[in-house]
């Protein structure tokens, strides 16, 4: 399950009536807005469902643009999980209360780092 949020980009004097559409087509939830902005979420199996959402919402009439803010995986989560569990060291170190999480260090990219 794939959860992300869209921030829809409208003209002030729109942005009633397409929140009202929106509301309408079960494509998304509604959650927040302002005279120019509104903010949903959507829902879907994969990526590639939530895309089809995404540009449905895209292709509203009134609609000046539509971008995914942030996405949330349930499948790309729990590959990650077992990566950790799977790497032992990593795990058993970030577990142990006696390390000194000060030796960590994060200089914007883990990929590097590894």
């Amino acid at each position: 399950m794939n959860i992300s949020s869209i921030v829809i980009r409208v003209l002030p004097e729109y942005c009633e009536g397409l929140i009202a559409e929106l509301k309408n087509s079960k494509i998304c939830d509604y959650f927040v807005h302002d005279e120019t902005k509104i903010i949903v979420v959507i829902e879907g199996e994969d990526i590639s469902e939530e895309i089809t959402k995404l540009k449905q919402i895209q292709k509203m009439e009134h609609v000046v643009a539509a971008d995914m803010m942030y996405s949330y995986s349930e499948d790309e989560l729990e590959k990650e999980k077992d990566k950790i569990e799977k790497s032992g060291d990593i795990n058993q170190w970030l577990n142990d209360t006696n390390e000194n999480a000060g030796l960590i260090r994060y200089a914007g990219d883990l990929k590097k780092k590894m």
